[in-house]
């Protein structure tokens, strides 16, 4: 059973983004608030992000903790074991800092929660020109309708038009694909915090851009614990932007592949246990 929940939103130099996303994390249904924390994992904004954060704390309806560190390039791996290890909740729910979510984001991974499994959600991407938009008039996507949804898919706003559906928590299909590591996005995750410091959260070996996330699934799947589907559940909007330097890739991509092979591989060489104590 959940007890209480720490969302965790990886941020970098997108404040106009996270504005949007803190938005909607403020505005869910079916939840206790005083259940929930929101953790920024900063890994070295500006202070515009700082304003931002700052601005919300004043009347947010649950605790909002900017965890922030120095810039010295991509290290989201160590923001990340940073901002878990101050977490009090026993379940985590990772998004990134530009994806906004639906009313019912929270309660949905709630319901998908299971003992010895991490939920793997998934991500509707937004087009450049819809990004524009929403940013310039702070749409409100949770209040669009599936009609509406529909239409953007067709009119290329989005790239997915039947995210909307609502299919059950518990369905069986929710578990055929429990050991394919490749398809979880990070963007969109959820894990107990007991399973996450027992593979010794996201290891920092992994700096610059990539594949840090298919190393913690795969790790996680070494130590027993499986993937169930939040398709039809708990989709995230992804606001388009550039993409990041592709620094290291190819040096974490052959890291990576090495450990799927590695079934001994479980914990994280430089982990999160160095801040927890």
């Amino acid at each position: 059973m959940v007890n209480k929940i720490s969302i965790v939103v990886s941020t970098y130099n997108q404040p106009e983004f996270l504005s949007l996303v803190l938005s909607s994390l403020a505005n869910q249904v079916g939840i206790d608030y005083k259940d929930c924390e929101v953790i920024i994992a900063d890994d070295g904004s500006t202070y515009d992000t700082k304003k931002v954060v700052t601005h919300f704390q004043e009347n947010y309806p649950c605790k909002l903790v900017h965890m922030w560190h120095d810039d010295a390039g991509f290290r989201k791996a160590m923001i990340l074991n940073k901002a878990v290890a101050m977490a009090s909740g026993s379940y985590l729910i990772f998004i990134d800092g530009d994806c906004t979510v639906g009313k019912d984001f929270i309660s949905n991974h709630i319901q998908l929660a299971e003992q010895k499994y991490f939920v793997a959600g998934n991500r509707v991407l937004l087009s450049e020109s819809f990004t524009k938009e929403i940013v310039e008039s702070r749409l409100n996507l949770q209040n669009k309708s599936f009609v509406e949804w529909v239409i953007m898919a067709l009119s290329k706003k989005s790239n997915k038009f039947l995210h909307w559906l609502r299919l059950s928590t518990n369905g069986a299909w929710r578990k055929s694909r429990q050991n394919d590591w490749r398809y979880p996005k990070g963007c969109n995750i959820a894990v107990w915090k007991s399973d996450y410091i027992a593979v010794n959260g996201y290891d920092e070996d992994f700096t610059g851009w990539g594949h840090e996330d298919a190393d913690f699934f795969i790790r996680l799947l070494h130590s027993g614990v499986r993937i169930k589907d939040g398709r039809f559940a708990i989709p995230v909007y992804h606001l388009w932007h550039k993409l990041s330097p592709r620094n290291n890739e190819k040096e974490n991509l052959a890291r990576m592949m090495e450990r799927s092979r590695d079934k001994s591989c479980i914990e994280a060489k430089v982990g999160i246990s160095q801040y927890l104590f």
